[in-house]
């Protein structure tokens, strides 16, 4: 069984930093796809960044690129979220999802993703 469990949410002003990470357990592949999620009162779910940990290959939302950098560490199977320039509208709550299914690009596409942490609240 799948179980991804985030940390690292806080209060912070505008324009300070902060660094998410999501443990991993219960895999029985060695590589998947990542992604970092978040949820902000009143609007739609949106994928912030992914994160194919085969290959490399990321996905960033176009708000976010130049300031969020996502990472996995395969040793570790933790996934991280690093999060600079921070502004008001990054306030949300963060999840940490999987794909868990072969071939599966990095994208933020809700659909893609079948296992999901249970978030942690970040507020700028």
């Amino acid at each position: 069984q799948v179980q991804l469990v985030e940390s690292g949410g806080d209060s912070v002003q505008a324009g300070g930093s902060l660094k998410l990470s999501c443990v991993a357990s219960g895999y029985a592949a060695s590589s998947d796809t990542f992604a970092w999620f978040r949820k902000a009162p009143g609007k739609e779910r949106e994928g912030v960044a992914a994160i194919d940990t085969g290959d490399g290959s990321t996905y960033y939302l176009n708000s976010v690129e130049g300031r969020f950098t996502i990472s996995h560490d395969n040793a570790k199977n933790t996934l991280y979220l690093q999060m600079n320039s921070l502004k008001p509208e990054d306030t949300a709550i963060y999840y940490c999802v999987a794909c868990g299914t072969p071939w599966c690009p990095p994208s933020g596409r809700i659909g893609d993703y079948h296992y999901w942490g249970q978030g942690t609240q970040v507020t700028v």
